[in-house]
């Protein structure tokens, strides 16, 4: 069974960056569908940012323009680098990995709290 262990996490001022890493236990291949999703106090579970074969790519609207997603397959790790964080991504986000016939696995999540 795949294994996702994310990292980065941390309390950051608002404005502030974060830059999230999600390293696989699995080589990942080009076809794998990387993605970070968060899930605030509450709430339910949302998009954040996925990667399919580093052309792919989208963004929720509450992130776009201040997120990137990125991907490293020989280092079978994906990144998000947060910039210009606000209050409102506090949340834990988690790392998915989707295989293209659907089977899918989950990280355990790190939090991210902005806060002054």
């Amino acid at each position: 069974q795949a294994q996702l262990v994310e990292s980065g996490g941390g309390l950051v001022q608002p404005g502030g960056s974060l830059r999230l890493s999600c390293v696989a236990s699995e080589r990942l291949l080009s076809i794998t569908t990387m993605g970070w999703y968060r899930q605030a106090p509450g709430k339910q579970r949302e998009l954040g940012a996925t990667i399919a074969q580093n052309v792919f790519i989208r963004y929720a609207d509450s992130v776009k323009g201040r997120f990137t997603i990125s991907r490293d397959n020989a280092k079978s790790t994906v990144y998000l680098q947060m910039n210009s964080l606000k209050p409102e991504d506090t949340a834990v986000y988690y790392c998915k990995k989707t295989h293209p016939e659907g089977v899918y696995y989950w990280g355990q999540g790190t939090q991210v709290t902005v806060s002054s």
